[in-house]
């Protein structure tokens, strides 16, 4: 038992030092860091365990369609599908000829990586079918470690590296959950159609990772995914989970133009200068002002700086695909409890905790229970607001147990606000980079084109 409580109090270290560690290794350099990532949660297991396991459960998205290129633009519009379980899970293919890979569509993080599949000479089997084989693709190459991402002047605490035994880039990305992805620094094609294709962009072969896919980068960082390619706006419409239905339905993700952008709105997104380096802020997220949260018509009283950065970097409200439900810090977190323990607290299964963060859980009637505590409203600037319908205030997390799909934030170690992708069902989501907003728009997403 000790060693449990030592365990736990070593890795909350890590979490809060994590952006400031530097190990030297001979000449060369390794540091850590650790971003945001998807977060699904399971009763009595770790985050990790439950990822793993979701991931490995997807199928495969619908083959995607692509669009072309508007002339004389380095632009892409490319429309795909993707798979929406406790993440959202896109299908793309990779090398030449293309291999198509899943990987998990994340906003919350920067390196996108995929697993490759590590060849071993005992054992020359073929390679599974969920893994990369560069071997096959004639546009593949790995990072030298003479290469300047490789060593950087001033080390990249966002993206650790180091020269591996063979002198080619090796990278180790740990994330806030505790999943570790590794493995060397490669270049390589995306081929959205015969006639598409990206430049060589770099990304992570991961050869040591317990997760089944890999992970599609998609924040501000100068290497994620939209950044290298240079993409104006993404967007995606994440279909409703009925419980924990076998059958996941289908979404859309759209990098470009979206047809129904005209029935967007917009919120800006917070911006934050170099220099202003705050320890507990991520720099690279998309960063929203978060007005306030009403629940049942009510507005509760919290104060509109508990949503936005204070000196240090604590408060920041970010929008996130790669993190399941919604997680607040502790001052808003509790303002929530309270009020749905006043409207609904008779119907509280005491002493349950879901994946050591839902504690808002009952085990009665969800539909008598949501019509108790009412409607959700995340509220932002220029009216526009995120409506929880009474109907999608609880998930069903296992049995019949349902939960209010909120936690609090420093159950997963960190101190921001976080709007997971459960809170964005049946909404389109649109990233426009060049205008640095985000769109919000109403729709049935399982129907959405």
């Amino acid at each position: 038992m000790a060693m449990e409580y030592f365990s736990k109090f070593f890795f909350f270290v890590l979490l809060i030092l994590c952006n400031f560690i530097q190990i030297t290794v001979q000449e060369n350099t390794l540091s850590f860091s650790c971003p945001l990532t998807s977060a699904p949660l399971s009763k009595n297991s770790s985050y990790k365990a439950v990822l793993r396991a979701s991931l490995f459960s997807s199928q495969p998205a619908r083959k995607a369609m692509a669009q072309k290129a508007v002339p004389g633009s380095s632009s892409y519009n490319y429309k795909s599908s993707f798979k929406y379980s406790m993440a959202l899970i896109v299908s793309l293919p990779i090398g030449t000829p293309p291999q198509t890979q899943q990987m998990v569509l994340d906003t919350g993080s920067q390196l996108s990586w995929i697993q490759c599949h590590k060849k071993s000479p005992k054992r020359p089997l073929p390679p599974p079918t969920t893994s990369f084989d560069p071997s096959l693709s004639s546009s593949f190459s790995v990072l030298p470690c003479t290469h300047p991402l490789c060593k950087p002047r001033i080390p990249d605490f966002t993206l650790p590296t180091s020269c591996d035994q063979n002198r080619l880039c090796h990278y180790s990305y740990f994330y806030a959950d505790g999943t570790l992805a590794e493995g060397n620094l490669v270049r390589e094609k995306f081929t959205f159609s015969r006639s598409q294709s990206t430049p060589p962009l770099i990304l992570g072969c991961a050869t040591e990772s317990a997760e089944a896919k890999g992970i599609l980068g998609m924040n501000h960082g100068r290497l994620s995914f939209v950044s290298q390619l240079k993409i104006p706006k993404f967007s995606y419409c994440v279909p409703q989970r009925q419980g924990r239905v076998q059958t996941m339905p289908t979404g859309t993700f759209y990098l470009g133009q979206n047809p129904n952008s005209h029935t967007f709105q917009y919120i800006s997104l917070l911006t934050f200068p170099q220099s202003q380096r705050m320890p507990n802020l991520d720099p690279l997220a998309f960063t929203v002002g978060l007005l306030g949260i009403q629940i049942g018509g009510k507005k509760l009283n919290i104060p509109e700086g508990v949503f936005r950065p204070n000196a240090g970097g604590s408060g920041q409200t970010m929008i996130d695909s790669g993190t399941q439900y919604t997680f607040l810090v502790d001052t808003a977190y509790s303002k929530v409890r309270e009020e749905v323990m006043r409207l609904a607290g008779l119907k509280l299964k005491k002493g349950y905790v879901y994946g050591g963060s839902l504690d808002m859980c009952f085990d009665g009637n969800p539909i008598e229970i949501g019509r108790l505590i009412g409607d959700m409203t995340f509220q932002f600037e220029k009216g526009v607001e995120i409506l929880i319908s009474k109907e999608r205030i609880l998930d069903q997390v296992e049995g019949g147990i349902h939960c209010v799909g909120i936690g609090r934030s420093e159950s997963l170690g960190v101190t921001s606000n976080i709007i997971g992708n459960f809170h964005q069902q049946n909404l389109w989501v649109e990233f426009d980079m060049t205008n640095r907003q985000v769109g919000f728009g109403k729709a049935d997403c399982s129907k959405a084109v």
